[in-house]
Protein backbone atom coordinates (compact mmCIF):
# COMPACT_ATOMS: atom_id res chain seq x y z
CA UNK A 1 0.00 0.00 0.00
CA UNK A 2 1.55 3.59 -0.83
CA UNK A 3 1.62 5.51 2.01
CA UNK A 4 4.50 7.50 1.65
CA UNK A 5 3.39 11.49 0.50
CA UNK A 6 2.82 11.91 -3.04
CA UNK A 7 4.70 15.11 -3.65
CA UNK A 8 2.52 17.29 -6.21
CA UNK A 9 5.45 17.67 -8.53
CA UNK A 10 8.34 15.02 -9.05
CA UNK A 11 11.50 15.95 -9.62
CA UNK A 12 11.99 17.40 -13.72
CA UNK A 13 14.97 14.11 -14.35
CA UNK A 14 11.73 11.73 -13.16
CA UNK A 15 9.30 13.22 -15.35
CA UNK A 16 9.84 10.91 -18.58
CA UNK A 17 9.69 7.89 -16.16
CA UNK A 18 6.63 9.30 -14.95
CA UNK A 19 4.97 8.30 -18.29
CA UNK A 20 5.64 4.38 -18.55
CA UNK A 21 5.99 3.39 -14.72
CA UNK A 22 4.31 3.99 -11.29
CA UNK A 23 6.65 5.64 -8.87
CA UNK A 24 8.01 3.64 -5.96
CA UNK A 25 5.84 4.77 -2.89
CA UNK A 26 9.54 4.95 -0.47
CA UNK A 27 11.30 6.68 -3.07
CA UNK A 28 9.21 9.31 -3.15
CA UNK A 29 8.91 9.60 0.50
CA UNK A 30 12.94 10.08 0.69
CA UNK A 31 12.69 13.22 -1.90
CA UNK A 32 13.84 16.15 0.35
CA UNK A 33 12.52 19.76 0.73
CA UNK A 34 15.30 20.80 -1.56
CA UNK A 35 14.25 18.52 -4.47
CA UNK A 36 10.85 19.20 -4.16
CA UNK A 37 12.21 23.38 -3.98
CA UNK A 38 13.97 22.07 -7.74
CA UNK A 39 10.77 20.31 -9.14
CA UNK A 40 8.89 23.56 -8.55
CA UNK A 41 11.24 26.04 -9.96
CA UNK A 42 11.47 23.46 -13.07
CA UNK A 43 7.77 23.37 -13.45
CA UNK A 44 6.67 27.20 -13.10
CA UNK A 45 9.40 27.33 -16.22
CA UNK A 46 8.07 24.79 -18.07
CA UNK A 47 4.42 26.18 -17.40
CA UNK A 48 5.73 29.78 -18.44
CA UNK A 49 7.32 28.43 -21.54
CA UNK A 50 4.96 26.09 -22.92
CA UNK A 51 7.87 24.26 -24.44
CA UNK A 52 5.92 21.42 -26.07
CA UNK A 53 2.19 19.81 -26.01
CA UNK A 54 3.91 16.82 -24.15
CA UNK A 55 5.79 17.86 -21.74
CA UNK A 56 2.25 20.51 -20.98
CA UNK A 57 0.00 17.17 -20.30
CA UNK A 58 2.96 15.77 -18.27
CA UNK A 59 2.42 18.71 -16.09
CA UNK A 60 -1.38 18.33 -16.16
CA UNK A 61 -1.00 15.03 -14.94
CA UNK A 62 1.18 16.26 -12.15
CA UNK A 63 -0.86 19.29 -10.95
CA UNK A 64 -4.34 19.41 -8.83
CA UNK A 65 -7.30 18.13 -11.31
CA UNK A 66 -9.16 21.25 -11.62
CA UNK A 67 -6.78 23.57 -10.82
CA UNK A 68 -6.74 25.07 -14.20
CA UNK A 69 -2.79 24.47 -14.58
CA UNK A 70 -2.11 25.94 -11.46
CA UNK A 71 -0.68 24.22 -8.23
CA UNK A 72 -3.07 25.05 -5.48
CA UNK A 73 -0.93 25.75 -2.20
CA UNK A 74 -0.08 22.82 -0.31
CA UNK A 75 1.55 22.95 3.42
CA UNK A 76 5.53 21.12 2.58
CA UNK A 77 5.67 18.26 5.42
CA UNK A 78 7.61 19.52 8.28
CA UNK A 79 9.17 17.39 11.06
CA UNK A 80 11.54 18.20 13.74
CA UNK A 81 13.58 15.10 13.70
CA UNK A 82 13.86 11.81 15.95
CA UNK A 83 16.29 12.91 18.53
CA UNK A 84 14.94 10.86 21.87
CA UNK A 85 15.43 13.84 24.40
CA UNK A 86 12.71 15.96 22.96
CA UNK A 87 9.18 16.28 23.31
CA UNK A 88 6.03 16.86 21.25
CA UNK A 89 6.95 17.05 17.21
CA UNK A 90 6.37 20.62 15.74
CA UNK A 91 8.48 23.55 14.44
CA UNK A 92 8.59 26.38 15.82
CA UNK A 93 10.94 29.75 15.31
CA UNK A 94 12.97 31.38 18.35
CA UNK A 95 11.68 30.99 21.90
CA UNK A 96 11.76 34.52 22.73
CA UNK A 97 10.12 36.16 19.43
CA UNK A 98 6.61 37.19 19.00
CA UNK A 99 7.07 36.57 15.29
CA UNK A 100 5.40 33.57 13.49
CA UNK A 101 8.17 31.36 12.45
CA UNK A 102 8.95 30.67 8.28
CA UNK A 103 7.53 27.20 9.04
CA UNK A 104 4.15 28.89 10.10
CA UNK A 105 4.58 27.61 13.97
CA UNK A 106 3.63 30.55 16.33
CA UNK A 107 6.87 31.30 18.98
CA UNK A 108 6.11 31.54 22.60
CA UNK A 109 5.72 34.97 22.74
CA UNK A 110 2.29 34.16 21.20
CA UNK A 111 1.73 31.38 23.59
CA UNK A 112 2.14 33.50 26.87
CA UNK A 113 -1.24 33.81 27.47
CA UNK A 114 -2.08 29.74 26.59
CA UNK A 115 -3.84 28.18 30.07
CA UNK A 116 -3.61 24.17 29.17
CA UNK A 117 -1.51 22.63 31.66
CA UNK A 118 -0.51 18.87 30.87
CA UNK A 119 -0.41 16.33 33.40
CA UNK A 120 2.39 15.50 35.28
CA UNK A 121 2.10 11.78 35.60
CA UNK A 122 1.93 10.35 32.22
CA UNK A 123 0.44 7.58 31.70
CA UNK A 124 1.47 6.78 27.56
CA UNK A 125 3.72 8.21 25.16
CA UNK A 126 4.12 7.26 21.65
CA UNK A 127 6.41 8.70 18.95
CA UNK A 128 6.52 5.44 16.68
CA UNK A 129 10.59 5.41 17.48
CA UNK A 130 10.27 1.85 18.04
CA UNK A 131 8.61 0.79 15.33
CA UNK A 132 9.43 -0.18 11.90
CA UNK A 133 8.54 1.57 8.50
CA UNK A 134 5.52 0.24 7.53
CA UNK A 135 4.54 -1.43 9.81
CA UNK A 136 1.18 -0.87 12.14
CA UNK A 137 2.44 0.63 15.48
CA UNK A 138 3.04 -2.21 18.08
CA UNK A 139 1.51 -0.08 21.18
CA UNK A 140 -1.74 -0.10 19.19
CA UNK A 141 -4.51 -2.28 18.17
CA UNK A 142 -7.10 -1.42 15.29
CA UNK A 143 -9.83 -3.35 13.16
CA UNK A 144 -9.13 -0.84 10.49
CA UNK A 145 -5.50 -0.90 8.59
CA UNK A 146 -2.65 2.16 8.96
CA UNK A 147 1.06 2.38 9.45
CA UNK A 148 4.31 3.96 10.33
CA UNK A 149 6.01 6.37 7.97
CA UNK A 150 8.38 9.38 8.00
CA UNK A 151 8.26 12.41 5.94
CA UNK A 152 10.80 13.68 3.54
CA UNK A 153 14.11 12.93 5.13
CA UNK A 154 13.35 13.07 8.97
CA UNK A 155 13.35 10.67 11.28
CA UNK A 156 10.31 11.66 12.87
CA UNK A 157 7.83 8.70 12.53
CA UNK A 158 3.85 9.65 11.92
CA UNK A 159 1.17 6.73 12.09
CA UNK A 160 -1.31 7.25 8.68
CA UNK A 161 -4.87 6.46 9.77
CA UNK A 162 -6.52 5.33 6.64
CA UNK A 163 -9.74 6.49 6.08
CA UNK A 164 -13.00 4.07 6.81
CA UNK A 165 -14.66 2.44 9.49
CA UNK A 166 -11.54 1.78 11.21
CA UNK A 167 -11.07 2.41 15.07
CA UNK A 168 -7.24 2.97 16.25
CA UNK A 169 -6.87 2.64 20.03
CA UNK A 170 -4.64 2.42 22.88
CA UNK A 171 -4.51 -1.13 24.95
CA UNK A 172 -1.40 0.02 26.89
CA UNK A 173 -4.16 2.97 28.94
CA UNK A 174 -6.84 0.28 31.09
CA UNK A 175 -8.01 2.80 33.00
CA UNK A 176 -8.58 6.61 33.09
CA UNK A 177 -8.51 8.76 35.92
CA UNK A 178 -10.72 11.06 37.29
CA UNK A 179 -8.33 13.97 35.78
CA UNK A 180 -6.03 14.22 32.66
CA UNK A 181 -4.39 15.45 29.64
CA UNK A 182 -3.92 13.91 26.09
CA UNK A 183 -2.13 15.75 23.60
CA UNK A 184 -0.94 14.71 20.01
CA UNK A 185 0.23 16.75 16.71
CA UNK A 186 -1.70 15.83 13.49
CA UNK A 187 0.17 16.34 9.83
CA UNK A 188 -2.38 16.66 6.97
CA UNK A 189 -2.05 15.98 3.08
CA UNK A 190 -3.54 16.70 0.12
CA UNK A 191 -6.67 19.22 1.91
CA UNK A 192 -8.05 21.83 -0.12
CA UNK A 193 -11.05 23.73 -1.42
CA UNK A 194 -12.48 20.13 -2.47
CA UNK A 195 -12.12 18.01 0.40
CA UNK A 196 -15.54 17.37 2.00
CA UNK A 197 -16.80 19.28 4.74
CA UNK A 198 -17.39 16.09 6.59
CA UNK A 199 -13.55 14.96 6.49
CA UNK A 200 -11.87 14.80 9.26
CA UNK A 201 -9.73 13.04 12.65
CA UNK A 202 -12.04 12.16 15.66
CA UNK A 203 -11.26 11.63 19.13
CA UNK A 204 -13.16 9.32 21.25
CA UNK A 205 -13.52 8.40 24.69
CA UNK A 206 -14.73 5.03 25.87
CA UNK A 207 -15.76 2.60 28.64
CA UNK A 208 -15.34 -0.02 25.69
CA UNK A 209 -11.73 -1.92 25.73
CA UNK A 210 -11.97 -2.69 21.80
CA UNK A 211 -13.95 -1.44 19.07
CA UNK A 212 -17.37 -0.58 19.98
CA UNK A 213 -18.53 2.86 20.94
CA UNK A 214 -19.45 1.79 24.55
CA UNK A 215 -22.46 2.73 26.74
CA UNK A 216 -20.42 5.70 28.12
CA UNK A 217 -18.34 7.75 25.74
CA UNK A 218 -17.04 11.49 24.65
CA UNK A 219 -15.70 12.50 21.74
CA UNK A 220 -14.57 15.93 19.67
CA UNK A 221 -14.46 15.52 16.03
CA UNK A 222 -12.08 17.68 14.22
CA UNK A 223 -12.90 18.93 10.10
CA UNK A 224 -9.88 19.10 7.79
CA UNK A 225 -12.20 20.77 4.90
CA UNK A 226 -10.80 24.14 3.31
CA UNK A 227 -13.53 25.74 1.76
CA UNK A 228 -15.25 26.64 4.66
CA UNK A 229 -15.24 26.85 8.03
CA UNK A 230 -16.35 23.77 9.70
CA UNK A 231 -17.56 23.21 13.15
CA UNK A 232 -15.61 21.59 15.61
CA UNK A 233 -18.12 18.81 17.14
CA UNK A 234 -18.56 17.20 20.61
CA UNK A 235 -20.86 14.84 21.72
CA UNK A 236 -21.48 12.35 24.52
CA UNK A 237 -23.59 9.53 25.35
CA UNK A 238 -24.48 8.24 28.80
CA UNK A 239 -26.44 5.01 29.54
CA UNK A 240 -29.73 5.42 30.27
CA UNK A 241 -29.59 9.04 28.77
CA UNK A 242 -28.49 8.96 25.58
CA UNK A 243 -26.64 11.80 24.24
CA UNK A 244 -26.99 14.92 26.86
CA UNK A 245 -24.29 16.84 24.60
CA UNK A 246 -24.63 17.00 20.72
CA UNK A 247 -23.56 19.99 19.02
CA UNK A 248 -21.19 21.80 16.83
CA UNK A 249 -18.92 24.65 18.11
CA UNK A 250 -18.04 27.68 15.48
CA UNK A 251 -14.82 27.07 14.66
CA UNK A 252 -12.20 27.91 11.44
CA UNK A 253 -9.35 26.40 12.36
CA UNK A 254 -8.22 25.64 8.35
CA UNK A 255 -4.59 27.46 8.54
CA UNK A 256 -3.69 25.14 11.77
CA UNK A 257 -4.90 22.24 9.95
CA UNK A 258 -2.25 22.58 7.37
CA UNK A 259 0.49 23.29 9.58
CA UNK A 260 0.69 20.63 12.12
CA UNK A 261 -1.71 21.57 14.33
CA UNK A 262 -1.17 20.49 18.15
CA UNK A 263 -3.93 19.20 19.88
CA UNK A 264 -4.51 19.33 23.90
CA UNK A 265 -7.30 17.82 25.61
CA UNK A 266 -8.12 17.76 29.44
CA UNK A 267 -10.74 16.27 31.15
CA UNK A 268 -11.04 17.49 34.61
CA UNK A 269 -14.33 15.51 36.15
CA UNK A 270 -16.57 16.25 33.76
CA UNK A 271 -15.20 19.01 32.34
CA UNK A 272 -14.24 18.89 28.84
CA UNK A 273 -11.88 21.24 27.46
CA UNK A 274 -9.90 21.40 23.81
CA UNK A 275 -7.49 23.52 22.67
CA UNK A 276 -5.82 23.85 18.95
CA UNK A 277 -2.34 25.48 19.35
CA UNK A 278 -2.90 27.96 21.51
CA UNK A 279 -6.77 28.75 20.94
CA UNK A 280 -9.38 27.04 23.64
CA UNK A 281 -12.27 26.15 21.45
CA UNK A 282 -13.77 24.06 23.77
CA UNK A 283 -15.11 24.14 27.57
CA UNK A 284 -18.13 22.16 28.58
CA UNK A 285 -18.55 21.85 32.33
CA UNK A 286 -20.85 18.69 32.07
CA UNK A 287 -19.59 16.84 29.40
CA UNK A 288 -17.62 13.61 30.43
CA UNK A 289 -19.57 10.53 32.06
CA UNK A 290 -17.50 10.60 35.07
CA UNK A 291 -15.74 7.62 36.33
CA UNK A 292 -16.90 5.67 33.13
CA UNK A 293 -14.01 5.97 30.74
CA UNK A 294 -10.92 3.85 30.22
CA UNK A 295 -10.20 4.42 26.06
CA UNK A 296 -8.54 6.39 24.01
CA UNK A 297 -9.76 5.95 20.33
CA UNK A 298 -8.84 7.58 16.82
CA UNK A 299 -11.49 7.30 13.51
CA UNK A 300 -10.90 9.35 10.27
CA UNK A 301 -13.55 9.67 7.84
CA UNK A 302 -14.72 11.38 4.37
CA UNK A 303 -10.98 11.43 3.07
CA UNK A 304 -10.39 10.79 -0.76
CA UNK A 305 -8.65 7.62 -0.95
CA UNK A 306 -5.29 7.92 -2.43
CA UNK A 307 -5.23 12.40 -2.05
CA UNK A 308 -5.63 13.21 1.40
CA UNK A 309 -3.68 11.75 3.99
CA UNK A 310 -3.90 12.33 8.01
CA UNK A 311 -0.89 11.29 10.52
CA UNK A 312 -0.72 11.44 14.00
CA UNK A 313 2.37 11.40 16.42
CA UNK A 314 3.34 12.35 19.60
CA UNK A 315 0.07 11.11 21.80
CA UNK A 316 0.38 11.84 25.29
CA UNK A 317 -1.78 10.74 27.88
CA UNK A 318 -1.01 11.97 31.35
CA UNK A 319 -2.53 12.11 34.87
CA UNK A 320 -3.46 15.28 36.48
CA UNK A 321 -3.29 18.71 34.54
CA UNK A 322 -4.63 20.48 38.12
CA UNK A 323 -2.90 23.61 39.22
CA UNK A 324 0.65 23.22 39.47
CA UNK A 325 0.44 26.41 41.73
CA UNK A 326 -1.02 25.02 44.92
CA UNK A 327 1.59 22.01 44.92
CA UNK A 328 4.23 24.45 44.33
CA UNK A 329 3.10 26.86 47.33
CA UNK A 330 2.36 23.89 49.43
CA UNK A 331 4.86 21.27 48.94
CA UNK A 332 7.75 23.59 47.72
CA UNK A 333 8.81 21.71 44.47
CA UNK A 334 7.09 20.31 41.84
CA UNK A 335 8.04 18.11 38.38
CA UNK A 336 7.34 18.26 35.51
CA UNK A 337 7.59 16.62 31.58
CA UNK A 338 5.10 19.24 30.37
CA UNK A 339 7.65 21.66 29.36
CA UNK A 340 8.35 20.53 25.73
CA UNK A 341 11.74 21.30 23.85
CA UNK A 342 12.87 21.30 20.19
CA UNK A 343 14.82 17.91 19.33
CA UNK A 344 18.22 17.74 21.04
CA UNK A 345 18.12 21.90 22.01
CA UNK A 346 17.04 24.13 24.64
CA UNK A 347 13.97 25.75 22.55
CA UNK A 348 11.18 25.84 24.45
CA UNK A 349 8.17 24.89 22.62
CA UNK A 350 5.54 27.37 22.76
CA UNK A 351 2.84 24.93 23.80
CA UNK A 352 4.44 24.87 27.35
CA UNK A 353 3.71 28.04 28.39
CA UNK A 354 0.32 27.39 30.33
CA UNK A 355 3.32 25.93 32.89
CA UNK A 356 6.05 28.48 32.63
CA UNK A 357 2.55 30.91 33.41
CA UNK A 358 1.41 28.85 36.30
CA UNK A 359 4.98 29.02 37.79
CA UNK A 360 5.23 33.01 36.98
CA UNK A 361 1.79 33.75 39.11
CA UNK A 362 3.78 32.18 41.83
CA UNK A 363 6.30 34.53 42.20
CA UNK A 364 4.53 37.62 41.16
CA UNK A 365 1.70 36.46 43.93
CA UNK A 366 4.74 35.90 46.35
CA UNK A 367 7.28 38.23 46.12
CA UNK A 368 9.69 36.73 48.93
CA UNK A 369 9.69 33.48 46.54
CA UNK A 370 12.60 32.07 45.23
CA UNK A 371 13.03 29.15 42.62
CA UNK A 372 15.83 26.90 41.52
CA UNK A 373 14.98 25.07 38.34
CA UNK A 374 16.51 21.78 37.51
CA UNK A 375 17.12 20.58 33.90
CA UNK A 376 17.15 16.90 33.31
CA UNK A 377 17.01 14.99 29.88
CA UNK A 378 17.09 10.99 29.38
CA UNK A 379 19.97 8.49 28.54
CA UNK A 380 20.56 8.84 24.71
CA UNK A 381 23.25 10.75 24.14
CA UNK A 382 26.96 11.23 26.17
CA UNK A 383 26.50 12.01 29.90
CA UNK A 384 28.51 15.14 28.63
CA UNK A 385 26.30 16.36 26.05
CA UNK A 386 22.87 15.54 28.54
CA UNK A 387 24.43 17.48 31.28
CA UNK A 388 25.00 20.55 29.04
CA UNK A 389 22.24 20.20 27.70
CA UNK A 390 19.93 19.78 30.98
CA UNK A 391 21.04 22.83 32.23
CA UNK A 392 20.90 24.68 28.90
CA UNK A 393 17.16 23.87 29.25
CA UNK A 394 16.52 25.13 32.60
CA UNK A 395 18.45 28.48 31.46
CA UNK A 396 15.92 28.64 28.99
CA UNK A 397 13.12 28.32 31.38
CA UNK A 398 14.31 30.94 33.38
CA UNK A 399 15.29 33.21 30.47
CA UNK A 400 11.33 32.61 29.33
CA UNK A 401 9.90 33.94 33.02
CA UNK A 402 12.48 36.83 32.70
CA UNK A 403 12.06 38.31 29.06
CA UNK A 404 8.30 36.88 29.40
CA UNK A 405 7.07 37.94 32.41
CA UNK A 406 9.26 40.12 33.78
CA UNK A 407 10.44 38.21 36.81
CA UNK A 408 13.44 39.44 38.21
CA UNK A 409 16.42 37.35 37.18
CA UNK A 410 17.91 37.67 40.03
CA UNK A 411 15.07 35.13 42.30
CA UNK A 412 16.06 32.50 40.03
CA UNK A 413 19.13 29.97 39.61
CA UNK A 414 19.94 27.09 37.42
CA UNK A 415 20.92 23.86 37.13
CA UNK A 416 20.99 20.41 35.54
CA UNK A 417 21.75 17.11 36.06
CA UNK A 418 21.63 15.07 32.75
CA UNK A 419 20.69 11.83 32.96
CA UNK A 420 22.15 10.99 36.07
CA UNK A 421 18.73 11.28 38.76
CA UNK A 422 16.03 9.08 36.41
CA UNK A 423 12.31 8.20 37.72
CA UNK A 424 11.38 6.05 34.95
CA UNK A 425 12.71 3.14 32.55
CA UNK A 426 15.18 5.03 29.85
CA UNK A 427 14.70 1.57 27.85
CA UNK A 428 10.85 2.91 26.86
CA UNK A 429 9.57 6.07 25.01
CA UNK A 430 7.22 6.57 28.33
CA UNK A 431 9.97 5.90 30.50
CA UNK A 432 12.24 8.33 28.53
CA UNK A 433 9.45 10.95 28.37
CA UNK A 434 8.90 11.18 32.03
CA UNK A 435 12.91 11.26 32.65
CA UNK A 436 12.76 14.54 30.46
CA UNK A 437 11.15 16.99 32.99
CA UNK A 438 12.35 20.15 34.81
CA UNK A 439 12.00 20.89 38.55
CA UNK A 440 11.32 24.06 40.10
CA UNK A 441 12.14 24.01 44.11
CA UNK A 442 11.49 27.24 46.30
CA UNK A 443 14.69 28.72 47.95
Amino acid sequence: MKTSFLGKILFCSLIAFAFSTNTNAQFLKKLGKKAERAAERTIERRVEHETSKKTDQALDSILEPGSGGKKQPQQTPQSTGGNTNTQGGQPNGSPNSGSVSSSGQKSIQIYSKFDFVPGDKQLFFDDFANDFIGDFPARWNTNGSGEVVTIDESPQKWMELIPGYGIYYIPDVPQLPEEYTIEFDILTYGMDNKTSSTAGIGLYLSNDPNFKDGDYRASVWFPVGQYGAFDIRVQNHIKGEGRTINNGIRADIRKAVLNQPHISIAVNKARFRVWVNEKKYVDIPRMIPENRLTSVKFHVNNLKDGKEKIFITNLKVAEGGVDLRRKLISEGKISTNGILFDAGSANIKPESMGIIRQIYQVLQQDGSINLKIVGHTDSDGSDENNMSLSKKRAASVKNALVSIYGVDSNRLTVDGKGESEPVADNNSPDGKAQNRRVEFIKQ
